[in-house]
């Protein structure tokens, strides 16, 4: 289509051979030790997100990384669970474990799941939101 600009990923994003598969090996070696070491951690947020309430423990977000490809990021749900959808992301109520992973940051610990499928980076970052690149 003409006109319509495709958008640009940045160049080391787009580097292909040893620099990448060596970035790849350094991010599943260090997704595994921090698997291996926070599993137990994960486990007892779960269940204290499952005792909470009623809801998945795991939220879901699109994303996109490498290549422009799409893949739906991981995180610990920090919100009471809607299931119509019905309230906005920024008028939901924080639960009071959401609010506790939210204040140590360590909501995003899932994501080493995506890491470990490939779909992110730990070494360099790549997901974006899929409005960054419109």
């Amino acid at each position: 289509m003409r006109g319509v600009r495709q958008p640009q990923l940045p160049r080391h994003v787009q580097e292909e051979g040893v620099p990448r598969q060596m970035r790849r090996l350094g991010d599943f070696l260090i997704a595994c030790l921090l698997l291996a070491t926070t599993a137990p951690l994960m486990l007892i947020i779960a269940l204290g997100i499952k005792l909470e309430g009623a809801g998945p423990v795991l939220d879901r977000q699109t994303c996109i990384g490498c290549n422009g490809r799409r893949f739906q990021a991981l995180k610990f749900r920090t919100a009471v669970h809607d299931p119509q959808h019905a309230t906005p992301a920024w008028a939901q109520r924080m639960t009071p474990v959401g609010e506790f992973l939210r204040y140590t940051r360590i909501e995003a610990l899932p994501q080493l799941i995506n890491v470990l499928r490939g779909e992110m980076s730990i070494i360099d970052r790549d997901a974006r939101s899929p409005s960054f690149l419109d």
